[in-house]
């Protein structure tokens, strides 16, 4: 019976202690419950808050409501390759590079680890009492704008010129970002600039560029859509430009019609940093601020990086917006801020714990080494140089890129502890082997002098090899009032600069082999380096490990297998006028002519073979090829499949990328491997902007770079083809 008193006792202390919760439960507000929907919490609070702390919410930089213990909270971070203007971080190579590597797998750990250290420095800045910028968990990145054309000072931000690898590498990035778990977002991605965003740059704030509605649903929205439905953005970002007569910010057509009524968007849209205002200042879409605000918010611009909604309180006594308008906002505001767990205890999130020794940790700069080793390009190796052997006892390396440390970081990056410039990567793989290495720049970034060229040309004649690191760096190429060698951001020239043109010209007259290492993250148009070097590598900006990654490519220790995300022409002249926005001639897709190197071109230390190209499923929807490596050493292939149709209408693309995999053989491996074609790839968008089947003969291409112009390739060591009947 005591036993029974006792047992008892307990369940009464056990319920009425459960009663007591639930009763102060219900007692809190709602949006301290996090239990509930990020929604519904959000709708709880917003309820409970005065029109000018709305309004104050709508804002980057947003205050503190302490009777409702709302923190201050700052929207602007920035990650694009790597925690940003934040201090210590992992610097990983720039976008453009991460996309030649053709691997998105290995993209989503890149940002997997971004993400990580996103929440160890908001962690730590949260101890310290940090509350601004580029403190918070709300990145601006992606760059997912198309790279229509390599005079954009900003292309080097995307993932190049094709919208398929553009979005497997975009969603690749925003799922890491934004990680998997149920109930929380790791970090928040956005997805920028929408829409139709790549230059000039001069001209961004301005710019109304009319499109058609072909190359909208054919180049400037597919990549768009797809972070938005299979990558679950919870963010994307109005371009500063017009389209069409409308200004992104403000606009019906981007922003309700398409974003979020077709394809289903639920999270928040934020305008790019002064967007607002450049509706009124700027496209004269709007009479002034109040009613500038008040177009974009009605649109659906929720937040607005820049001063313009400081009017809204006047927007809503002229009855240009209504409360339920700016409740919306900040609602979906909010949402994010729940989801993001900044309202829930710390134990409640699995990434409270992580702190100092994620940032920078040495499993991320083998991770950047990695990335950056995948991302290289062998562009030529004519002269069979490559990699460096036995033979080679002395080299001179000339320069101004050899010991250059923009050219590792390019923008919106971190600061790297112990950054590897390429001149130390290379002496320290030149060490290891008994190697000597002189170093003479010859040249700085747009300047040279006699004097230097003269030194240069002595280190030339002295070695077996010359190793000259040219190109660009960031302050060459850029954003709108960037740099003082180049306050346009956008690019004059694509060949390298003048200055150092003249220098490799002296170097290469010594008659002693050129191995070009180019930096950059654009188009160089250099027919006269590829007619005489005897090797060209591109490098990019390669991130803090950048040093040893080129090294170890160019001794032999890693096999390049990197793609071009982009064209490389052979002039500017092949080009239209860059403030076209007519896809017609630009890319590989719609260009007709011969570039220097084509999309997708990348060599390696080995050689391949295809063969038994077949169709798995109806109509293609997979392909099965068997790829052997014919060589003597390991090496990566990247597989690509194009679609070429042989007639297509003068508005369409000539051919596109319907799929790819990059895979590792073994010396003298054979496998069969399988490739998902694109749900879209056997169709093409018509002048309305309608998808539709394709009609009549068509190349399946499948190899490791394009087909020719036929949709064919020379021999089984390039590709293999198959011809397709449709629509009859």
């Amino acid at each position: 019976m005591r036993r029974f008193r006792l047992a008892l006792a307990v369940v009464l202390a056990a319920a009425c202690s459960c009663t007591g919760r639930d009763r102060a439960r219900e007692a809190a507000p709602r949006y301290r419950n996090p239990d509930l929907s990020a929604v519904e919490r959000a709708n709880d609070l917003v309820r409970r808050m005065t029109v000018a702390e709305k309004i104050s919410q709508t804002m980057t930089a947003a205050p503190a409501i302490p009777r409702l213990g709302v923190p201050a909270y700052e929207w602007w971070s920035e990650a694009l390759h790597g925690v940003a203007r934040a201090g210590k971080a992992t610097v990983f190579p720039q976008s453009i590079a991460l996309a030649a590597t053709f691997d998105d797998p290995l993209i989503k750990r890149v940002a997997t680890a971004i993400s990580d250290e996103g929440r160890a420095k908001f962690n730590e800045a949260q101890a310290r009492g940090e509350r601004g910028r580029y403190h918070g968990l709300t990145f601006f990145s992606p760059n997912i704008n198309i790279f229509r054309d390599p005079r954009w000072g900003r292309g080097h931000e995307t993932f190049g010129e094709d919208p398929l690898l553009t979005t497997r590498m975009g969603i690749a990035f925003i799922t890491g970002l934004q990680g998997d778990n149920p109930h929380y977002w790791k970090t928040i991605a956005t997805a920028k600039h929408f829409a139709v965003h790549s230059g000039p740059e001069v001209d961004r704030h301005t710019f109304d560029p009319h499109v058609s509605a072909h190359d909208l649903a054919d180049t400037y929205l597919p990549h768009f859509e797809a972070a938005v439905r299979h990558g679950r953005v919870a963010s994307v970002m109005a371009a500063y430009n017009a389209v069409n007569g409308e200004a992104c910010a403000a606009s019906p057509t981007l922003l309700d019609e398409t974003l979020r009524k077709r394809w289903g968007f639920l999270g928040y849209v934020v305008g790019d940093c002064g967007a607002v205002d450049d509706i009124w200042r700027h496209h004269k879409l709007a009479s002034g601020p109040a009613e500038a605000a008040a177009k974009a918010l009605r649109a659906g611009t929720d937040l607005d990086c820049g001063t313009a909604y400081k009017n809204l309180d006047v927007a809503l006594a002229r009855g240009l917006i209504t409360e339920a308008d700016l409740d919306r906002a900040v609602v979906r505001l909010f949402a994010a801020r729940f989801r993001l767990g900044l309202f829930d205890p710390p134990e409640r999130l699995p990434w409270s714990r992580l702190g100092a020794d994620t940032i920078e940790s040495p499993a991320h700069l083998v991770l950047a080494r990695e990335v950056a080793e995948r991302s290289i390009v062998l562009l030529d190796n004519r002269a069979g140089l490559l990699p460096l052997g036995p033979s080679i006892k002395r080299l001179a390396v000339v320069g101004p890129m050899a010991d250059d440390l923009p050219v590792l970081l390019a923008n919106y990056h971190g600061i790297p502890t112990h950054p590897v410039k390429l001149l130390d990567g290379v002496r320290e793989a030149a060490d290891a082997r008994g190697v000597i290495v002189d170093y003479a720049p010859g040249a700085r970034l747009v300047e040279t002098s006699p004097a230097r060229i003269a030194a240069a040309v002595a280190a030339a004649r002295e070695a077996d090899a010359v190793i000259a690191f040219v190109g660009l760096d960031p302050r060459l190429e850029g954003e709108e009032h960037g740099e003082r060698f180049n306050p346009g951001g956008d690019r004059l020239d694509l060949d390298i600069p003048a200055a150092q043109r003249e220098l490799v010209e002296a170097v290469l007259a010594t008659g002693k082999p050129v191995i070009a290492v180019l930096t950059g993250g654009s188009a160089l148009a250099v027919p006269w380096l590829a007619a005489r070097a005897a090797a060209i590598v591109y490098a990019w900006y390669p991130g803090a490990e950048g040093g040893h990654a080129v090294a170890e490519v160019l001794f032999g220790d890693v096999n390049p297998a990197g793609r071009l995300p982009i064209t490389i022409y052979r002039s500017a002249a092949d080009l239209p006028p860059f403030a076209s926005y007519d896809m017609r001639g630009r890319t590989y897709r719609y260009f007709d002519g011969e570039p220097l190197y084509g999309f997708g071109h990348g060599l390696s230390y080995t050689t391949f073979r295809y063969s038994g190209l077949g169709a798995i499923g109806g109509q293609f929807a997979a392909i099965s090829v068997e790829v052997q490596n014919t060589g003597t050493r390991a090496g990566d292939e990247v597989v690509q499949v194009y679609v070429v149709p042989r007639n297509p209408p003068a508005y369409a693309p000539r051919r596109w990328l319907a799929g790819f995999s990059r895979i590792a053989l073994a010396a003298g491996e054979k496998r069969r491997i399988k490739i998902s074609m694109a749900a879209n790839a056997l169709t093409m968008v018509d002048e309305k902007g309608a998808r539709q089947p394709l009609d009549g003969d068509v190349e399946i291409s499948v190899g490791g770079r394009q087909p020719g112009r036929d949709g064919r390739y020379p021999d089984d060591t390039a590709g293999v083809t198959t011809t397709l009947k449709l629509g009859r």
